[in-house]
């Protein structure tokens, strides 16, 4: 507990700087001197109740979340999935509110059929070129370049050419739940969690399921 007091002053900074607030404005809102707030933030000045209760009333927290926790294992082990001819690699946590894969699309002779679901996707294209379909629009993606779109439109995405593509994929949370239908066809819930037969991104958290 002594060792995560002494990080106190970090924290407070760190949120004071989320909210975009100068020394001299938290220091004004808590109604005590810019030099003691820098000091209690730079470790000098020793965290007090007297100090520390008008600070946390006026970020909105509570004191508890002060106090740094003991930093967790930062690595993230999810196995990758293979399906379809894709490699789909989960890069966040199971039950991140942002899911982040790397995809591996391979070349395919049959374009896949557009998909509609809730949410927004980013892609961003590592490797390869990537065939983007969006409504009537079809483009191609380079290496370096992204895309952002609401998944609500018809799409689908596969590798453009005769070599595999590898894309850095992110959907919110309304995003990954699943496929709502196909361009003009319902599908049944035990199949929204399929990805597209071709390739397209995965339907919902875990594309294992």
């Amino acid at each position: 507990m002594v060792e995560e007091l002494k990080h106190i002053g970090t924290r407070l900074r760190a949120l004071r700087n989320s909210r975009g607030w100068t020394l001299e404005d938290l220091a004004a809102r808590a109604q005590m001197s810019t030099s003691t707030l820098s000091r209690l933030e730079s470790g000098k000045r020793q965290a007090s109740l007297e100090l520390l209760v008008p600070l946390t009333r006026q970020l909105g927290i509570s004191l508890d979340s002060l106090i740094t926790p003991t930093a967790r294992d930062p690595r993230v082990r999810r196995s990758p999935v293979h399906r379809n001819g894709m490699v789909i690699a989960p890069l966040a946590p199971e039950g991140a509110p942002i899911a982040t894969y790397k995809i591996t699309y391979p070349p395919v002779d049959t374009l896949p059929e557009p998909k509609i679901h809730d949410g927004y996707e980013w892609l961003y294209v590592l490797t390869g070129k990537v065939r983007l379909i969006l409504g009537d629009q079809d483009l191609v993606l380079s290496r370096g370049e992204a895309a952002e779109f609401d998944t609500r439109v018809p799409h689908s995405i596969c590798a453009a050419g005769k070599r595999s593509a590898q894309v850095l994929s992110i959907f919110n949370n309304d995003g990954v739940r699943m496929h709502t239908h196909t361009a003009g066809t319902e599908i049944a819930a035990s199949d929204a969690t399929d990805t597209n037969a071709a390739g397209t991104e995965p339907s919902n958290t875990d594309p294992a399921d």
